[in-house]
C-alpha cells in the first residue's frame, strides 16, 4: 500500500508529537526509488553530491544547473518522502532578487517541496525574501560546508558558550524569519538539545547529538560507498561499496574465464535456422 505524500504539517506534527523525523539524501532517480520504499521522511538532495557523485574536493565547485539536474531525477523516483533541494555555493548570497529566482527554480523546473540555505542571521532578509514568495525554508546553522575555508576546516561548531550563544540567536533569527526547520551540523550535544528546546520548529541533526528532533546522513556515507570523508557521527549500516567491488571482481573473473554468459544467459536459435545460416556463410 502507498503512503501519502509526506508535508511541512506532518514534519511539524513529528516535533509536536516527539516523534523523531528521519532524513536521508539522495542524488538520482534509483537511490530516490530506494529511499522512498523505505519509508523516509525527507530525502534532501544535498550539494554534497559534488563530492560523492561528481568528485570535487567539496561542495563550493557546485553549480545550479548541477543541482537541478540531480533534483529532477530524485523527484521522478519519489512519491511519498517531502523534498528538500539545496541552494548551492553563490546562488543565494549575493543579490536578493538572484536568491528568490534560484529558489523558485527549484520547485518550479526541479519538483522540490522546498530549498535549504547556510548561514546565520546574515542571511534571514534573503530567508523572509524567499518565503514571502511562497517558497518553503530549511536553514543549516553549525558546520556549513560552503563556507567551511572561513570556519578553519571541518569543525565542530559551538563548542564554547559564547559560540553556543550565537548559535541559538541564529537558529532563532532564522524561525522567525520564516524557515520551517534547521539542520544542525557537527554541534555538541548539549548544545544542539538546548536549541531544539527552544525552537518552535523541528531540528535535523547530522553530528548533534539525539536531543534535536530528527537525524539525517549522507547515504553514500552511511552504505558504505565512499570512503574519502568519514566524520565521527557517521554509522554505516551497510558495506555495499565493498559488495559492490567483490560483485565486479568476480564479474570480471568469470569473463576473463569464459564462465560468463553461461548458457542461460544466451538466447537460443532453432537448429534448422542455425545450420541454414552456417550453410549460407559456408557457400560464400
Amino acid at each position: 500500500m502507498s503512503r501519502k505524500k509526506v508535508t511541512i504539517l506532518d514534519i511539524q506534527k513529528r516535533k509536536k508529537n516527539k516523534t523523531p523525523i528521519t532524513m536521508l539524501t539522495a542524488y538520482d532517480f534509483t537511490a530516490a526509488l530506494l529511499v522512498d520504499q523505505a519509508d523516509i521522511d525527507i530525502i534532501l538532495v544535498g550539494d554534497s553530491l559534488g563530492m560523492v557523485m561528481l568528485g570535487y574536493d567539496g561542495t563550493t565547485q557546485v553549480t545550479m544547473a548541477e543541482m537541478l539536474l540531480h533534483c529532477k531525477a530524485v523527484a521522478r523516483g519519489t512519491t511519498a518522502a517531502f523534498l528538500v533541494g539545496d541552494m548551492p555555493f553563490m546562488s543565494y548570497q549575493a543579490d536578493v532578487a538572484e536568491a528568490v529566482r534560484n529558489a523558485g527554480r527549484f520547485l518550479k523546473e526541479a519538483g522540490m517541496d522546498c530549498v535549504k540555505v547556510e548561514g546565520g542571521r546574515e542571511i534571514a532578509d534573503t530567508v523572509r525574501a524567499i518565503v514571502r514568495a511562497g517558497i518553503p525554508v530549511m536553514g543549516h546553522i553549525g558546520l556549513t560546508p560552503q563556507t567551511v575555508s572561513q570556519l578553519g576546516g571541518y569543525r565542530i561548531q559551538g563548542k564554547t558558550a559564547v559560540s553556543a550563544q550565537s548559535m541559538l540567536e541564529d537558529a532563532l533569527a532564522l524561525q522567525e524569519a520564516g524557515c520551517f526547520s534547521i539542520v544542525l551540523e557537527a554541534v555538541p550535544a548539549p548544545v544542539a538539545t538546548v536549541i531544539s528546546e527552544q525552537l518552535t520548529i523541528p531540528t535535523i541533526g547530522i553530528g548533534a547529538g539525539v536531543g534535536c528532533d530528527g537525524q539525517v546522513l549522507v547515504y553514500h556515507d552511511m552504505l558504505g560507498l565512499y570512503d574519502r570523508l568519514q566524520p565521527r557521527f557517521v554509522k554505516e549500516y551497510g558495506q555495499i561499496g565493498q559488495a559492490v567491488v567483490t560483485a565486479v571482481q568476480t564479474y570480471a573473473e568469470e569473463v576473463r574465464n569464459r564462465q560468463f554468459p553461461a548458457e542461460e544467459h544466451i538466447y537460443p536459435m532453432k537448429e534448422a535456422e542455425e545450420a541454414a545460416f552456417l550453410a549460407a556463410v559456408a557457400g560464400r
